[in-house]
């Protein structure tokens, strides 16, 4: 049966950029595999957790599925849409549903900008196509409403980006996200560049507007006790695949993939006795280059459960092997 309930679906996406040699007349050589082929689903309302580490391909993910690389394959299914076969002005329309947090709470303003014109900014461009009728003052009202709704004083509208802290920057910018009542935010690791005082005001201020404007996200970070404390769902990446998906209380109390699990031990535990006994798992090796096309487990080079008959030559799917909990490493099913 189809699940009604499904926001975004996202199938086979791969994000390959080129590697060129030359300079007057360019030569492909070879590709960075930043995504190289995922699945997985979002449903309304919840918050879809995406981590891993650096460079495994999490923003690439995002920019993906917002349409601001070009896939190089795959389909970004949202509302029952594909985003990527959409001619411009379709895309356009889509994109209302469809904002970004970004990371640097500081590049991804403009310095020459006001933060009132920031927030403004796709009020504006929507208006001036004619795909929403606001006059200046309805903009402005708008624009006031928001920065009340996260908590900056409407007094703040004229002032620059760096006239503010970052933490108040990253608020002008989930503001702006806001704008166009969108039904998904891709938050790119809004709170990793904030203090850590300051990420907890931000993540309590993401869930009450989720809760207020009935908000789909997909929360991408590289800290496990973040993605713990705001997700309902995670998706683990590793090298441009996605290893595990399981809800969030599942994920955290029993992980399946070797990989997740060497993650999850690296977590630091409040309880210096539950510290001292618990086991760290210390993966050997260094993630390979993404510029190689693997035909075994992404994860084979460092997986202290690898298994050379079926993993060296073989990709494991990602397949459910408990109830809602899937996994791709055949330590939970056969090759092919």
């Amino acid at each position: 049966m189809a699940d009604n309930n499904i926001l975004l679906e996202v199938k086979n996406l791969k994000m390959h950029f080129p590697i060129e040699e030359g300079l007057l007349f360019k030569k492909r050589v070879g590709s960075i595999r930043a995504v190289d082929g995922i699945d997985f689903v979002i449903r309304s309302g919840e918050t879809m957790g995406l981590v891993g580490e650096s460079g495994c391909g999490k923003s690439t993910t995002a920019r993906a599925i917002a349409q601001l690389y070009t896939p190089t394959a795959g389909e970004v299914i949202f509302k029952g849409r594909d985003l990527c076969t959409l001619p411009k002005n379709e895309l356009l329309k889509e994109r209302m549903d469809l904002q970004m947090i970004f990371q640097d709470p500081y590049g991804s303003l403009n310095p020459r900008m006001t933060a009132g014109d920031i927030i403004a900014e796709p009020l504006t461009v929507y208006a001036n196509r004619k795909l929403i009728d606001m006059s200046r003052q309805d903009i402005r009202k708008r624009v006031e409403e928001l920065m009340e709704k996260v908590g900056l004083s409407r007094f703040f509208i004229n002032r620059y980006p760096h006239e503010f802290s970052g933490g108040q920057r990253q608020r002008i910018g989930v503001a702006r996200a806001l704008a166009l009542n969108p039904k998904l935010i891709l938050a790119d690791e809004p709170v990793s560049a904030l203090d850590v005082s300051i990420q907890s005001q931000i993540l309590n201020l993401l869930q009450d507007l989720q809760d207020e404007f009935k908000l789909t996200y997909l929360f991408i970070a590289h800290d496990l006790a973040v993605i713990e404390h705001i997700s309902t769902r995670v998706a683990v990446m590793y090298l441009g695949i996605i290893a595990e998906i399981a809800d969030s209380t599942t994920l955290y109390k029993k992980p399946l993939h070797p990989y997740t699990k060497a993650l999850l031990s690296a977590v630091p535990i409040p309880d210096p006795v539950v510290e001292r006994k618990r086991q760290r798992i210390i993966l050997e090796g260094d993630v390979p280059s993404p510029d190689q096309e693997r035909s075994g487990c992404y994860f084979y080079d460092r997986c202290p459960n690898a298994m050379a008959d079926k993993c060296k030559n073989n990709i494991p799917p990602l397949k459910e092997v408990e109830k809602n909990q899937q996994v791709a490493c055949f330590l939970y099913s056969d090759p092919e």
